[in-house]
């Protein structure tokens, strides 16, 4: 009975860790090279 409640615990705190990690990497900034490109694209997108 002890590992029915361990799993729910387990999984509800895996559960919050991903949603941490997520959350992290979303509030990261874009590389400046990354952002370089997509501004290349822009204007090749613009100029067809």
């Amino acid at each position: 009975m002890a590992k029915e409640r361990e799993k729910p615990a387990m999984l509800h705190q895996i559960d919050e860790n991903l949603k941490r990690v997520y959350t992290e990497a979303l509030e990261q900034d874009v590389p400046d090279r990354f952002a370089q490109l997509l501004a290349q694209l822009r204007e090749k997108g613009a100029k067809a």
